[in-house]
């Protein structure tokens, strides 16, 4: 089997369709196929081979999903990267998984060329638009006219070779590049399209404003579209109100988003379009707060259905549209073919309502860490995978994440989860954002550090915010200190980036897996 076999078989059942649309350039299914053929044998022609990496650095354009597809074709391995990275942490990508080839956008060739004489295993750089092709580079438009039209058979591959590396966020170590393969993939769309709610079909346009170097774009999103047949419209950077524009041009039936883009649209002043098209909204990658959950269900008549996942698991995991409600602070009933289990501090199984770390099984279970085995064993428990997330199961089965192991706040003896004592401070109705830390305490061993950004126009005070956590939080959950902030960190997908918060005190121990 071969993941891009997805685009071929599209191409065949629905040549004319269309696949993706951009600006203006749509295109179909037959052209999306064509076009992964050329880019198989491009890369072939540059001495790509079964097995090989190669890099993708290059935002939600169309050049994106027919390389990542043409990869695929070429039995290589893509590794795409964060178009926002620092020239060293692409150096740091590119040396570790040992990329033969990258395909990046022009905005990303000055970061790529900077650390281009460290990366000894870099044999071609094509850099999509042109030509021409800046020196010591090649134009991926003329070497893809260089290419015969031909159907290109899909390279053989087994489920067991690796289809995708995908860098996780490091808050406190150097990025690992989480093992996915064929297999994982396709387990994982199966999963999900195995939920009446979450299964798409070739009626559907499904928005995609996340990140496509991102696992819950690159398969969630664009996998399931291919799959089920579904366009998908691009768009490079997201705004609102441009985004409830397009939403209305094209009738977008299918939001996949991240909190921070649902929290936008309510954020703009009414009136605003309707979203009369859209017949599913789904939310992932952070924790989806209950009043823009209840808000959004109230301004808009949409439900949203929040799911939970990780990079290393393909990456769905649960989704409260797995039941029959949409649950405020759920992260819902594990996917049909996915298991899961909470487990104490001593291995056991956890009962009702008590928290445990959240271990999950399935076919969609990642191969691992590239190159770091001794990171592999601390998350793989034979089959088992331990997430550092700690949850608890309610009497419907359904799961709330209560935080990350690894960001666990022991203060006295106690312990203290920053995901609590940010729930709290959130309640102030002075905050727009808040981040708690542990900090290293000489009395206390651990103590906590909350980072509050105040809404527009608001004045807050670090005396503020602790009279107001009396009657919320027990004493010893109070934050030793308090820093007034213009912004709280965080990445695209509204993932809190505690690495930013990282001083000589700061306790970093978090490794940011949650997709």
């Amino acid at each position: 089997m071969n993941l891009a076999d997805l685009v071929r078989d599209a191409g065949r059942a629905d040549p004319e369709r269309t696949a993706v649309l951009f600006r203006a350039r749509p295109m179909t299914f037959a052209q999306l196929d064509q076009r992964v053929d050329l880019t198989a044998s491009a890369l072939a022609g540059l001495g790509v081979a079964r097995g090989d990496r190669v890099a993708l650095l290059a935002g939600n354009v169309p050049e994106f999903v027919t390389t990542l597809y043409g990869i695929l074709r070429a039995g290589a391995a893509a590794c795409p990267l964060n178009v926002m990275l620092t020239p060293e942490e692409i150096g740091y990508s590119l040396a570790d998984a040992g990329a033969k080839v990258v395909v990046t956008e022009l905005a990303s060739l000055s970061a790529l060329l900077a650390v281009r004489d460290r990366l000894a295993d870099l044999q071609s750089i094509l850099v999509i638009g042109g030509p021409p092709a800046p020196r010591g580079t090649l134009s991926l438009e003329e070497v893809l006219a260089d290419q015969r039209t031909g159907a290109a058979g899909s390279a053989p591959t087994n489920p067991d070779d690796l289809a995708v590396i995908a860098y996780t966020a490091g808050t406190t170590a150097s990025p690992k590049g989480a093992m996915l393969t064929h297999g994982n993939l396709a387990a994982n769309l199966d999963q999900m399209s195995a939920v009446p709610r979450l299964a798409l079909s070739h009626h559907d346009v499904a928005l995609l404003a996340l990140p496509l170097f991102h696992i819950y774009a690159l398969n969630a999103v664009l996998g399931m579209s291919i799959k089920h047949r579904a366009a998908v419209l691009l768009m490079e950077r997201f705004d609102p109100t441009e985004a409830l524009r397009l939403i209305e041009h094209h009738g977008v039936t299918v939001l996949l988003g991240a909190p921070p883009m649902f929290a936008a649209w309510l954020a703009l002043p009414e009136p605003v379009p309707s979203m009369t098209s859209v017949r599913l909204a789904i939310s992932g990658a952070s924790a989806l707060p209950a009043d823009v959950l209840s808000e959004f269900r109230r301004r808009f008549g949409i439900t949203i259905w929040e799911g939970y996942g990780l990079t290393e698991c393909a990456p769905a995991v649960t989704s409260n549209a797995v039941g029959e409600e949409a649950k405020p602070n759920s992260i819902g009933l594990p996917i049909p073919g996915v298991e899961v289990r909470l487990v104490g501090e001593h291995g056991e199984d956890i009962d009702e309502d008590d928290p445990g770390e959240l271990h999950v099984r399935g076919p969609n279970v990642f191969a691992g860490y590239w190159n770091k085995p001794e990171a592999t064993g601390e998350v793989l428990d034979g089959e088992w995978f331990r997430t550092g997330d700690v949850a608890i199961r309610d009497e419907d089965g359904y799961l709330t994440i209560v935080d990350r192991m690894k960001d666990l706040i022991i203060v006295s003896g106690f312990n203290v989860y920053p995901k609590e004592v940010e729930e709290a401070i959130a309640r102030h109705p002075k905050v727009a954002d808040v981040a708690v830390v542990g900090v290293r305490d000489e009395r206390t061993g651990e103590a906590v550090e909350a980072w509050v950004a105040p809404r527009a126009g608001e004045q807050l005070g670090e005396q503020e915010i602790l009279d107001f956590l009396h009657g919320y939080l027990a004493r010893f959950k109070w934050p030793r200190e308090v820093r007034i902030v213009e912004e709280v960190p965080r990445n695209t997908t509204g993932k809190l980036l505690r690495r930013a918060f990282r001083n000589d005190d700061v306790l970093g121990r978090s490794e940011e897996q949650t997709a």
